[in-house]
């Protein structure tokens, strides 16, 4: 029971992780760019709030995702 826990887990954190990454800016404008920060000069300071949450809830999703990988290798070696 408390494997397929951490499975699931496992698979949410793996899937937000990638749609995280995803909306960071690469060489674009990245999340920014595609609501508009990019196309105007004032809009650019709202936009940096967005994305140090961004990159905050990327950091939790990192962590939950290592947490539950050794969390499956324990389960598994047990």
């Amino acid at each position: 029971m408390l494997l397929n826990l951490v499975i699931a887990a496992h698979l949410i954190a793996c899937l937000l992780l990638i749609l995280f990454v995803l909306l960071h800016a690469g060489r674009g404008g990245g999340l920014s760019e595609m609501f508009g920060g990019g196309a105007t000069g004032g809009g650019l300071s709202g936009s940096t709030v967005v994305e140090k949450n961004l990159d905050r809830m990327t950091i939790a999703t990192a962590l939950v995702f290592t947490l539950t990988t050794f969390a499956l290798a324990f389960l598994m070696k047990a």
